[in-house]
């Protein structure tokens, strides 16, 4: 079993975090919300370091599920100093494919191992234990970190080299961005035909129409009920690093530019901490 310290206990990291103690590890966690350390320390056991480099110092892996590039920045610079030769730093956050490329070659100054490794799956996945974990970084590396992964991994998918992991994050939040739209029209436009959507969905749902979202998202769609899930405002986030770096490959995302300002609507409606599938606020509205 390895020392893991664990950093950001936000919906996603906190119960990731929890994972590792009941798969035997020994988790030190921070959080720069002292008072949420110590209910998850109430609750799942480990430790809580008071600061970043306190929970790296000796620890074997360092795992990051925090903000943004800048949040990761700061807690990279906090812990690599206090990793040895060897260690392995992973983070979770959806970053940038270029802060993932030069966190990567700092570290390999120092001997230490870094993967990005965003996931997917959302907090109901971070709390079953059933994430997919998308990881860009050296073969060697990703063995060494499954067997801290699959404490919440359900699939744990090496990409390629630095990077490529935030990359295919970013293809996952372009289909996801496509889907929910495409099953807010279509929920919109049943309602406006007057069909009894439950029907609809019970015969769509069991064609090529069917997706994650469809199976959990379209009643609480109709229903109104947005207090869940993966924020408005996180999605725009994403949809920004993707934006971002299609300017850069020459990618045509026309589709994820335009939901990009759907969701602009959406956060101008007051629904930024609204879970994503609230696109179809914007349309019911109309």
């Amino acid at each position: 079993m390895s020392v893991c310290a664990f950093i950001g206990l936000g919906a996603m990291g906190a119960p990731m975090a929890g994972h590792l103690v009941r798969a035997g590890h020994e988790v030190r966690v921070y959080a720069r919300n002292g008072a949420k350390a110590e209910a998850w320390r109430a609750k799942h056991g480990g430790a809580v370091a008071p600061s970043v480099a306190a929970a790296a110092t000796g620890a074997d892996v360092v795992i990051t599920c925090v903000g943004a590039d800048g949040d990761v920045r700061e807690v990279f610079d906090a812990a690599l100093p206090a990793l040895r030769a060897g260690a392995l730093f992973i983070d979770h956050t959806t970053a940038s494919a270029a802060l993932a490329r030069t966190l990567h070659g700092e570290a390999a100054v120092r001997g230490v191992q870094a993967l990005d490794a965003p996931v997917s799956g959302g907090q109901a996945g971070a709390e079953a234990g059933r994430l997919s974990i998308m990881i860009g970084g050296e073969a060697g590396a990703v063995e060494a970190a499954r067997p801290v992964l699959g404490a919440y991994g359900a699939a744990i998918t090496h990409i390629g080299p630095a990077g490529a992991g935030q990359l295919a994050k970013m293809v996952n939040q372009i289909c996801i961005a496509g889907v929910v739209q495409g099953l807010a029209e279509g929920l919109h436009f049943a309602s406006r035909a007057g069909l009894d959507e439950e029907a609809v969905i019970a015969a769509i749902s069991k064609g090529a129409a069917q997706s994650w979202q469809m199976d959990n998202r379209w009643r609480t769609m109709r229903e109104g009920r947005f207090d869940f899930g993966f924020a408005v405002d996180w999605m725009r986030k994403d949809l920004g690093l993707v934006l971002d770096e299609a300017r850069v490959n020459g990618a045509s995302t026309p589709l994820a530019a335009l939901i990009d300002q759907f969701y602009a609507e959406v956060q101008a409606m007051g629904g930024g901490r609204w879970d994503t599938s609230s696109l179809i606020a914007r349309l019911d509205r109309r």
